[in-house]
């Protein structure tokens, strides 16, 4: 393998492309007890159409999730039990475009490991255990439609856009987890877990060799091709709707604000672009931002306040949200913000203090082996390398914030969805 050092990070990264495709990289953490490991599959929620042997498939909404869950079922029993005999904790979850499987242990890591690829790589369905399935998985889905937090994002996704499939529940509808078969599970297994549209990411005292030897002895010798994906047709940054709004069970209204920004394709540009917009979100409404500290002594918001920015395939969006009496007076004071910030500049003390804070919240990650997990395979998936923020941070300037507020962050891009009380 090949050792990459990063000497501004203090980090060592062994990287090494399999033949049959996959990308294993292992960090190096010597005398950590603790080792951990992330399989993922460049296949999530939005991947509901695709091309398989030719012919164009369209799959239920849900089914990366559903088949997720079914992952772990093997014709000897179930991984879950298989791995917590040897003390490893582990889990999976599914986004809107990736599937990551994970393990962390303190001893018998490379069986772990085994168990681990074996599983993930191996699927195993019946219809017995798929219909069981959707019971479970129907009960989850009812649960999480009885949130406020859901639904006033899944209906903000649904104003904003208008045929991507972002606007879709990972985890589908009571409805459409019921035309998910075997077979399509199968199908889906075939087109997405194959070598090349993976990658194996470990963190710990480990033997990298060793690690891309496990990785060479269970997975198949050669990798499926390349599958198209259909995402929808382009879209302008125009919202489909401009409001939605709904009467729930809460106290206090519920909002989440919108803006469509421009999407971006992969590679150094999407880190750079990424780190402008979290930077735009803390400039604009974090709790050190004027906005924030106004509202919040006006008594006009609460700690509940907060946004993030995401980029997903063929779709880009800046959200901001929370518990206000107030939700459209807040809607537009962000608004009015973003404009003036960006049109009039940002304070340089401000922004200082802001790129600081923004550069050491990327640092303090680093302690976590999850988050290094999920920052590589990102940026993996992503064509970029996610340790290399530091130097791509420094090309990020106070005049690519304020552009980015000025051109993004605008009313013409904007929508709003609210969760208001019954009655």
């Amino acid at each position: 393998m090949t050792a990459i050092e990063y000497p501004r990070l203090g980090e060592k990264v062994f990287r090494r492309r399999l033949d049959n495709g996959l990308e294993v990289a292992v960090v190096s953490k010597p005398h950590y007890a603790k080792s951990y490991a992330m399989f993922a599959v460049r296949y999530g929620g939005m991947d509901l159409r695709f091309q398989l042997d030719g012919i164009w498939r369209d799959t239920p909404a849900g089914i990366a999730h559903y088949l997720e869950h079914k992952m772990f079922d093997t014709e000897e029993g179930n991984a879950l039990q298989e791995l917590a005999k040897n003390g490893a904790v582990d889990n999976a979850f599914t986004s809107n475009s990736v599937t990551a499987y994970y393990v962390q242990c303190t001893e018998k890591f490379y069986e772990n490991l085994r168990i681990l690829l074996r599983f993930v790589s191996v699927p195993y369905f019946t219809q017995e255990s798929v219909e069981k399935e959707q019971g479970i998985i129907a009960q989850e889905i009812r649960m999480v439609e009885d949130d406020p937090d859901w639904q006033v994002y899944r209906n903000l996704m649904t104003c904003l856009y208008a045929g991507s499939p972002v606007r879709v529940p990972v985890a589908g509808t009571v409805e459409s987890i019921r035309r998910i078969t075997p077979q399509t599970l199968y199908d889906c297994h075939k087109a997405f877990y194959t070598p090349a549209n993976m990658t194996l990411v470990c963190v710990g005292d480990l033997d990298p060799e060793r690690v891309a030897a496990e990785a060479e002895a269970i997975l198949p010798r050669q990798s499926g091709p390349d599958v198209l994906r259909d995402y929808g047709q382009e879209e302008g940054r125009e919202p489909a709707e401009r409001e939605a709004r709904m009467g729930m069970e809460v106290s206090m209204p519920l909002f989440l604000a919108g803006y469509k920004c421009s999407p971006q394709a992969g590679g150094e540009p999407l880190l750079r672009q990424s780190i402008i917009g979290d930077m735009a979100c803390d400039v604009l409404f974090g709790e050190s931002s004027p906005l924030y500290t106004r509202l919040y002594q006006e008594g006009v918001i609460n700690s509940s306040l907060g946004g993030n920015f995401d980029m997903l395939p063929g779709a880009s969006y800046l959200y901001v949200g929370g518990e206000t009496k107030e939700p459209r007076r807040v809607f537009e004071e962000i608004t009015a913000q973003a404009k003036r910030l960006g049109e009039g500049g940002i304070s340089e003390e401000f922004y200082q203090q802001v790129r600081r804070a923004s550069y050491g919240g990327m640092i303090r990650s680093l302690n976590s082996f999850e988050n290094i997990a999920i920052s590589l395979v990102d940026g993996r998936f992503r064509g970029y390398d996610a340790y290399r923020f530091p130097e791509v941070f420094e090309t990020v300037t106070k005049a690519d914030v304020e552009a980015f507020l000025r051109e993004e962050v605008t009313a013409g891009h904007a929508a709003i969805s609210l969760v208001e009380p019954l009655g």
